[in-house]
């Protein structure tokens, strides 16, 4: 047990190590936070900014050395850094859990051979093995990088099997060996996530389930409760239980769904830290998501995870700051609305800036102030 007064060290440097670090703060710990950026979101924060390349293993241990525990924010670290880090200190959750979570392929393979539903796919590391793939699952599908993927990135819908050549090539880049996985494409009806935290003891607890839109492959908005029926929240929260406990989560795990038109489940992706759609929680729940994170890691009981009322986020992106600085006090004119930047300096298309947040009588509600608040930045 990691009790108040020690040092917590994050790995990562971004948004979700930022919230995570404000949580630890407000908890009496420690926090030491371990990224390549001088004054990151995280380490505006913490206690001690150590900064230096992933791969810098001498700085790892650095690192390591100050502080009780290790978590992390960001998935790819190198294997050699986790390694060093991990002979110092507990890390948690576990490299396992992490170098499981971070390749899609693992992963997947993973969820598949434990009987968990995901989209059937297949490996590709040649031109050939694309074709095989798009042959075998039908078009369309989609190819994606097997590693270092998000938002979208490194991802590409293929819709004939005509032109694979011409794909395979922009999608491999300067790449000489990639290794990729093509999924059948899956015609949801909606995306869902579920939050599950997992202690060493075995006590769990999950979060109400989460319904996102996305745009351009990041996520948009959030409701929770997500608008489903009770029994298809009940099977998605078993699903996200029975996920962490056999991969042998401790601390927190988001799971992505798609809901399929006849209410199946599908798997998507695995995150094995806080996430982007469950940021409503620091102003709609009990226990917020980074709380209950370092609750799990920590090995301290776990929190609730009621929410006071229905909840909903927007999403700020860089491109809010395209033409000027946002108009902050006309989205705070609705009292209602609370406002999350990350301190990142530069603002670009695309990257996450900060997000909204509100609680209403009903999730409908709750959208539609955030999404006004948001155009009023723009428009004022």
């Amino acid at each position: 047990m990691i009790l108040p007064g020690k040092t917590i060290g994050i790995l990562g440097g971004g948004q979700l190590g930022r919230m995570l670090a404000i949580a630890a703060r407000r908890m009496g710990y420690r926090v030491a936070t371990f990224d390549p950026t001088c004054d990151c979101p995280a380490g505006q924060v913490a206690d001690l900014e150590i900064n230096a390349p992933y791969d810098d293993l001498d700085a790892a241990r650095r690192f390591a050395q100050r502080a009780d525990i290790v978590t992390f924010e960001f998935e790819n670290v190198p294997a050699e850094t986790l390694a060093a880090i991990e002979k110092l200190r507990p890390v948690q959750p576990s490299p396992f859990v992490l170098q499981t979570t971070r390749n899609r392929l693992l992963e997947k393979r993973f969820l598949q051979q434990h009987g968990f539903p995901v989209a059937d796919f297949q490996e590709v590391r040649s031109l050939s093995d694309l074709g095989a793939a798009v042959a075998a699952l039908g078009v369309p599908c989609v190819l994606k990088t097997a590693a270092f993927g998000y938002d979208g990135k490194g991802q590409v819908r293929i819709d004939s099997p005509d032109n694979l050549d011409a794909i395979w090539r922009q999608w491999c880049g300067e790449s000489a060996a990639p290794v990729g996985v093509v999924e059948r494409f899956i015609r949801f009806e909606r995306e869902i996530s579920l939050i599950v935290a997992l202690t060493a003891s075995g006590q769990l607890r999950c979060f109400d389930v989460f319904e996102n839109e996305h745009r351009r492959h990041i996520l948009d908005t959030t409701i929770v409760p997500a608008d489903i029926p009770p029994e298809l929240a009940g099977k998605a929260t078993e699903l996200a239980a029975g996920i962490a406990r056999r991969i042998g989560l401790v601390g927190l795990l988001c799971v992505e769904m798609f809901v399929e038109a006849d209410g199946s489940l599908i798997v998507n992706e695995l995150a094995p830290r806080p996430h982007n759609s469950g940021h409503v929680t620091v102003d709609a729940a009990v226990t917020s998501q980074f709380e209950q994170h370092l609750r799990a890691v920590c090995g301290l009981p776990l929190g609730e995870t009621a929410l006071f009322k229905p909840a909903a986020m927007a999403n700020l992106l860089g491109d809010l700051w395209q033409h000027k600085e946002p108009d902050w006090s006309a989205a705070l004119a609705d009292p209602r609305v609370k406002l999350h930047l990350y301190g990142k300096h530069q603002a670009r298309p695309g990257r996450k800036m900060g997000h909204l947040t509100a609680v209403a009588d009903s999730t409908r509600e709750a959208r539609q102030i955030v999404v006004e608040a948001r155009r009023r930045l723009i428009e004022a």
